[in-house]
């Protein structure tokens, strides 16, 4: 922009003045305040701490908001536009991102800005729209191929073996397993309180999980404390190569989740006890597994038959 300055009393010299805009925000008490350029890195180190607890999910939401800052064109912002949203779907689409990784990511970008515009960092927010995701294929393990990928890692390390029976019993997240604490078992049932939901939940526990756990040595925090997340995985991807599995890319150690709830509904337990202990927050995340209930349709066989004959 150019404007017109004094020269020897006349207005005939041109300078240029830098173009800015400035955005104003009123925060709590509605006190107005300027807000200045921030970027994704910024505010995921102001709030990411408060945000997220330690564990594998807060690694994925560092690595996600990473992510998405390097994507931005223009990484600085003061508003978050919905051209900025609509432009990181589309590059995260021409990846090869699916629907679902989309979801996760965004879900965890919402998040931080919600914070960060209550905190009067971001002047305004876009319109967050979750993509529409297909019904995946659930994988589970079968008992054989359970009793193979156990033994293995058996071979390995006994403890990462009673782990595995614990996980695949109680169908708890690898970080719960981890973050399990002595005082947190009583009486045969254990407590998580650390969980992806934000929600404590109890569940009894198998006489294998018990087993599992009372063969651990006390004077860690907890039953499975020793163990480095990295080197169970590590051990596990081991295990998975030796039977044959390499080219699997479901069996993950999240399979024994799956494993456990896929047990519970193929055994007639009904879909809401399902989801309260797995500790989903929504019903619609426990439905994934209600397929497998099958043999609740074997009634509606003879209503036919009988219909068919007349």
């Amino acid at each position: 922009m150019q404007v017109e300055m004094p020269a020897g009393g006349g207005f005939d010299t041109f300078v240029e003045v830098p173009r800015y805009s400035v955005h104003y925000h009123y925060s709590q008490g509605n006190i107005l305040h300027e807000v200045r350029e921030t970027n994704l890195r910024e505010l995921f180190g102001k709030y990411g701490d408060l945000l997220w607890m330690n564990g594998s999910h807060k690694y994925n939401v560092t690595n996600f908001i990473g992510e998405l800052h390097d994507l931005l064109d223009f990484p600085s912002f003061s508003t978050f536009s919905q051209e900025m949203l609509d432009q990181l779907i589309g590059k995260m689409r021409k990846r090869g991102n699916s629907n679902a990784t989309i979801n996760r990511k965004m879900a965890a970008l919402s998040k931080l800005l919600r914070k960060a515009y209550k905190m009067g960092d971001v002047h305004s927010l876009p319109e967050f729209k979750r993509q529409k995701e297909k019904a995946g294929r659930i994988r589970f393990l079968d008992r054989d191929e359970e009793d193979a990928l156990f033994s293995e890692i058996r071979a390995h390390s006994e403890l990462y073996y009673r782990f595995c029976l614990f996980l695949v019993d109680s169908g708890a997240r690898l970080s719960e397993g981890l973050n399990l604490r002595w005082g947190d078992i009583h009486k045969h049932r254990v407590t998580f309180w650390v969980t992806k939901s934000g929600r404590s939940r109890s569940v009894p526990l198998t006489q294998r999980a018990a087993a599992a756990i009372e063969a651990s040595d006390r004077r860690h925090s907890g039953p499975f404390a020793e163990i480095d997340q990295q080197r169970f995985r590590i051990a596990w991807h081991n295990a998975k190569d030796a039977i044959g599995f390499a080219d699997d890319k479901d069996v993950v150690p999240h399979v024994l989740r799956h494993t456990c709830a896929s047990r519970l509904v193929q055994g007639g337990i009904d879909i809401r006890r399902v989801q309260m202990w797995l500790g989903h927050q929504t019903l619609t995340m426990t439905m994934r597994y209600a397929h497998l209930a099958s043999h609740d349709l074997d009634m509606c066989v003879p209503i036919l038959e009988r219909a068919a004959t007349g």
